[in-house]
């Protein structure tokens, strides 16, 4: 199974990077997966990290997707507050 890398809408890469770095609590967006690697205690580095495993890898993607999943319903929830 192949997996789209890009936003289907090209402009908004900018604000996925800002939420990614958000919800890793980081300023860097390349920096969020090292910060949830970290978190989890799993060794990766910069580079080639052919040593974890797929379930490592996993996680790492999955706590990272997951924190963006929550934080953009927080923010919906926000939003649709205060417009009634």
């Amino acid at each position: 199974m192949s997996r789209r890398r890009r936003p289907l809408v090209p402009q908004a890469q900018h604000g996925l990077d800002r939420l990614k770095a958000k919800a890793a609590g980081v300023n860097d967006p390349e920096q969020a997966k090292y910060e949830v690697a970290k978190e989890l205690n799993i060794p990766l580095t910069s580079g080639y990290n052919g040593h974890l495993t797929a379930q490592s890898a996993g996680r790492i993607g999955g706590q990272l997707g997951g924190s963006m999943v929550k934080e953009l319903v927080r923010l919906a929830l926000e939003r649709m507050k205060s417009h009634p």
